[in-house]
């Protein structure tokens, strides 16, 4: 079994399924993936719920409708919100004129992907967080938590790109049922890193110790 492969058994025994993306709607989850960069969850739930008090069908016309500075001051508890704003217009305005899910779920993932990608400010973390998510698609999400985890592991340079950590992991999880293994990695991931894998880590209580090239040296040390 690969490495990527034994670290999500492990982690899955340990945390259990974490019903990622916690989001209603796909557009919703779309919107969300846009408003988490550089934030924490909870900012997100915050900004979430102010734009659905004043947009309960959180769809991207009605976004669109919004002036500008309306839906930056509904946005701000995410953070860099004039920022986001433009970004969130970039991806409502595309959404629409791609025409919506209708046309977009047709296109092969890799077309989608390289669409997503040419929005602005959608980088490929938030892209494949889409696709994955928002798409059902076989494509794993990469971020710094997964880097900081598996090169700890010994498994890859702390220095290694986007594109081949995510090829990698894609290859160690194999085929079967790859959406659903891809998206419980990548959650299970991001709450092990929060729980024990910090920037500080917890590693005498680390799960995934015994394949952790990092840990076992700090303990041993």
């Amino acid at each position: 079994m690969s490495l990527p492969a034994r670290v999500l058994d492990t982690l899955y025994q340990a945390y259990g399924p974490q019903h990622w993306w916690p989001a209603p709607t796909r557009f919703e989850m779309m919107v969300g993936a846009v408003l988490t960069q550089n934030t924490a969850w909870t900012n997100v739930e915050k900004a979430l719920n102010s734009l659905k008090s004043e947009v309960p069908e959180l769809e991207a016309r009605p976004l669109l409708a919004l002036p500008p500075a309306r839906l930056a001051e509904l946005i701000r508890p995410s953070g860099y919100y004039r920022l986001k704003t433009d970004r969130l217009r970039a991806l409502c305005q595309w959404f629409v004129d791609a025409g919506g899910f209708v046309a977009l779920d047709r296109l092969a993932t890799d077309e989608l992907r390289r669409a997503l990608l040419g929005v602005h400010g959608v980088g490929y973390e938030t892209a494949d967080s889409i696709v994955l998510y928002g798409f059902q698609r076989p494509v794993m999400v990469v971020d710094a938590y997964t880097r900081r985890i598996f090169s700890r592991l010994g498994a890859v340079s702390p220095e290694i790109g986007y594109e081949s950590l995510r090829t990698w992991l894609e290859a160690g999880l194999g085929t079967h049922e790859q959406v659903a293994r891809y998206n419980e990695l990548h959650a299970l991931l991001v709450s092990h890193a929060k729980v024990a894998c910090r920037v500080r880590p917890a590693c005498p209580d680390c799960v995934l110790r015994r394949h952790c090239q990092y840990g076992n040296a700090t303990v041993t040390s």
